[in-house]
């Protein structure tokens, strides 16, 4: 190499890694700078390879990185290049100067001024948005905050309280003769609980779960009625016979210290069947037997 010519342009020695690239480039009629778009690979660092100036790359792995895409571009074999130019770099043919890693980028590769742009663009977009949705905040909270302080205190809805329901009275109703009496006691069905005749001090209890118990009883002075043990007045004074009377626990607080109030007759009245002491119906409660028509024969 002479004086005047510069070491970039200095042919590589004949054999080495940098004279076959630069060899098998020719062959194939391609330029260093399109050897360059293939490799991704900046242009000085090609022709630093092709000219044997090693210490012109940023490291020996660079170095061999940078031969081996060169050897795939042009279609030589990448691990036979690769092997020979660490051969090249383990005996010190050339010496490697220290770059800086700045060195290693290509400035044509960097960002366009398009995209530095749209980047700058969004990014000021984005901050527009933030400061318009914490002003936004700001205000929506100063306007709540009168009204939350106004906000009346909810009154507790009083619950109305029921009505005490006033329930029937109910006891244990017996009958307790006094004298020999007739009776009939039945139910609201005309069912009969008990027919007959009672003796003097013989009772008789009405059964609780009669329907509107009833009574029919020739004698009534002569029958003493309790309530849950207390007596209660006389169903009548005895001038008469008294039918259909009430004598559940109801009626008979109902009639309080009055005369027997007649309760509503049965619709039907069937012939039943006397339990306990029997005996014959008294004419007041009898129905009167049909008599039958006699025929006067007159003579001829």
């Amino acid at each position: 190499m002479s004086d005047g010519e510069h070491p970039a342009q200095a042919a590589a020695a004949p054999g080495t890694v940098g004279a076959r690239l630069r060899a098998a480039r020719e062959a194939q009629g391609l330029s260093v700078a399109e050897v360059a778009a293939r490799t991704r690979v900046t242009q000085r660092f090609l022709e630093a390879l092709e000219n044997d100036r090693l210490d012109l790359l940023p490291s020996p792995t660079y170095a061999s990185g940078f031969a081996r895409a060169y050897a795939r571009a042009v279609g030589l074999d990448p691990a036979d290049v690769g092997r020979d130019i660490r051969g090249e770099l383990a005996r010190g043919a050339m010496p490697i100067r220290q770059h800086h890693i700045e060195e290693i980028a290509d400035p044509a590769r960097g960002p366009s001024r398009g995209v530095v742009i749209v980047a700058a663009g969004l990014a000021l977009a984005v901050l527009v948005l933030g400061l318009l949705w914490l002003s936004t905040g700001m205000m929506r909270g100063t306007q709540e905050a009168p009204a939350a302080a106004v906000s009346p205190t909810p009154v507790a809805a009083s619950r109305p309280v029921p009505a005490a329901s006033t329930a029937a009275p109910a006891g244990k109703v017996v009958l307790t003769a006094r004298d020999e009496v007739w009776m009939r006691v039945y139910d609201a069905n005309n069912q009969t609980l008990f027919l007959g005749t009672k003796k003097k001090g013989e009772t008789f209890e009405v059964p609780a779960t009669a329907d509107r118990p009833m009574i029919n009883v020739g004698r009534p002075d002569q029958l003493s009625i309790t309530v849950d043990g207390r007596e209660v007045p006389a169903l009548g004074d005895g001038k008469r016979a008294i039918k259909d009377v009430g004598i559940s626990a109801a009626a008979l607080a109902a009639r309080g210290g009055g005369a027997a109030t007649p309760a509503a007759a049965p619709t039907a009245r069937p012939t039943a069947r006397a339990t306990g002491t029997t005996g014959g119906v008294p004419a007041a409660f009898q129905s009167p037997a049909p008599t039958a028509a006699t025929a006067t024969n007159t003579p001829d």
